[in-house]
Order: structure tokens, then sequence, then C-alpha cells
């Protein structure tokens, strides 16, 4: 069985490779996915979860996401809030073919979701970005845009602690990012070309009214009920897309607008196999764009799958 390391999933997942994989995986059939999940709540905070997400394509891929989320890692024993494997099976067979880091498959399938949303929903000459949220995720998104929006010149990042995001720009400065911290986030909103929320908030951060027109929106948090990144301004106002249909029913950013009347499904346009398809006509407007990332078990296999394809001898352990 080959054992796949971060290092060897972050050096074999480029990013033009991986969006690409992930926009030809939308070519095929869908794969059938489930989803379980356990939790132990906590007071005053978001409780300890574990998730397994079996996906199966049937003939072609077999794999499951294994992942826990404990909000409590970084302040109480100082390690990280989330950690995952990806299991992957012979389709034919079902017999164990690998093991793979499941935080950095997470961190870059989450990237290259958004990113592929972007590619056909964010301005082509869009410029300026402004990344909500400076968690370890962060700086994989950022990147992930820059790929399918070269065009991009300047990075703001505002995160509910300025600490988290003044240190994010120090290190992406240094690498040769163009990115700053900002303070304002309301003042910081009209200016964006692209704004990507990844946070875990319970309240909306991002406020529809002060997006800027035509300027698009992608929501990467937000995966319980209880939490919310989008205010109902910015429903009423964009154009909806989501990655999955699922995210309909699992994410706080549509439970209670669908429940109360501020949309209805039929204001959702499409989800990113119509997208990938060319099923949906895009016209440029003057309405924000919006991108439901939900996450769903299919999208791991296709970049699970990309990776296996791409090990050499060296890679297998």
């Amino acid at each position: 069985m080959r054992m796949v390391d971060a290092d060897t999933v972050h050096r074999l997942l480029d990013w033009p490779g991986a969006i690409e994989a992930m926009r030809l995986g939308h070519l095929k059939d869908k794969p059938t996915i489930a989803r379980l999940a356990l939790d132990q709540p906590h007071e005053g905070g978001h409780p300890d979860m574990m998730l397994a997400v079996p996906a199966w394509q049937a003939g072609e891929a077999l794999g499951i996401k294994v992942v826990t989320s404990f909000p409590r890692n970084v302040e109480t024993y100082g390690l990280p809030t989330v950690d995952a494997l990806y299991l992957v099976f012979d389709p034919h067979t079902g017999k164990a073919q690998a093991v793979i880091d499941g935080e950095a498959l997470i961190f870059r399938k989450t990237a290259c979701d958004s990113a592929l949303g972007a590619s056909f929903l964010a301005p082509p000459d869009a410029s300026r970005m402004l990344m909500i949220g400076a968690g370890a995720l962060a700086p994989y998104v950022i990147a992930a845009m820059r790929a399918v929006r070269p065009s991009l010149k300047h990075v703001s990042i505002w995160n509910r602690t300025p600490e988290r995001a003044q240190a994010l720009a120090a290190t992406l400065q240094a690498a040769g990012t163009p990115a700053e911290a900002c303070l304002d986030l309301d003042a910081e909103l009209p200016q964006a070309d692209i704004v990507i929320s990844a946070t875990m908030a319970t309240e909306p951060l991002v406020k529809g009214d002060l997006v800027a027109p035509g300027a698009h929106v992608g929501l990467i948090g937000s995966f319980t009920p209880q939490m919310r990144e989008g205010d109902d301004a910015l429903l009423r106002r964009a154009a909806i897309f989501v990655d999955d249909y699922a995210c309909l029913e699992r994410s706080g950013e549509f439970i209670e607008p669908l429940r109360s009347g501020v949309i209805t499904r039929d204001d959702v346009r499409g989800d990113l196999f119509a997208l990938c398809r060319g099923e949906i006509a895009l016209q440029p407007g003057t309405r924000p764009t919006l991108f439901k990332n939900g996450g769903a078990g299919h999208l791991d296999l296709f970049l699970a799958s990309h990776l296996l394809g791409r090990l050499a001898p060296a890679d297998q352990g």
C-alpha cells in the first residue's frame, strides 16, 4: 500500500494540474457519495466533530475521507483544529491502494474547488482580492485564486485577530505575493473584485450591500447549520451557485434563508457540474456572483485519483 505524505501531496497537486483534474472530473457521471457525522458538544463553542465521507465512481475510483475537527486544539494543545486521512481502494477488488495525508488533500481540494468556481464566475480582469480569514487554509486559497486569475495584483487579508492577518500577509509578501492586512472589513469589501471568506463565523461577515457590482464572492466556511458568512442582502443581490446541491441542506448559509423565504431553491442557478459542462449561460452584469464551497466527497475523490496517477515509484512507501 502506498503512503503519501503532505509534502508529496503539495508537490504533485500543482494548481493548474489539480484544478484541471477537478474540471475534468465534473465532465463524468457524478460519483455516489455519503456522509456520516458524529459530534461531542461543548458549552459556548463549536463541538468536536468526526466525519466519514465515502465516494464511489463505479469502475473508476473508490475512496473515503475521515476527518476530525476539534476547535480547542490550538488553544489547549497547540495542535491544528483539523486532521484527516484519505483512503483509496481499488474500485474493482476493494483492495486498499493508498493512505493519503488528508489535511494536505483537503487544503488542495478546498482551494481548487473555490478556484474552479471563480474561473467561471469571477471578473476576467480581477485585480483586487479580499481574503476573510487567516487560518491554515488561507494561503492555499490565495495561491489557487491567483492561478485562475493571474490579473490579481493586490490581496487584502482580514481576520478577527488582526495579528494573524498581519503574520499571513508578511509570509505571503516574503514569497512574492502582494498582500497586506486590513483592519476595516466594511471599507475593504467595496474595493474587492474577488471576496473569499474561510471562517467559522456564526454571524455574517460579508454584507451584500457593500459588495461591488459584478464582484465575485466565494464562501468556504459555514459547514454546519449554525455557521454563516454572508448576509441576506448578499443572497438577494447575487447570482448564486454551489459546488453541490447538498450544501443547501447542511449549511447555515442557506437553511434559514430558504426557510424564511429570503431566497428559494430556484434562486440557485446551478452547481459545479453545470458550470463545467457549459450548461449555464453566463452573462457579465452588475449582480455579484456567489459560489458556495460545500466540499462534497466527490471532490476529494477526483483529486485523490489524480494524485495517484501522478505518483512515481520514489513517492511510494
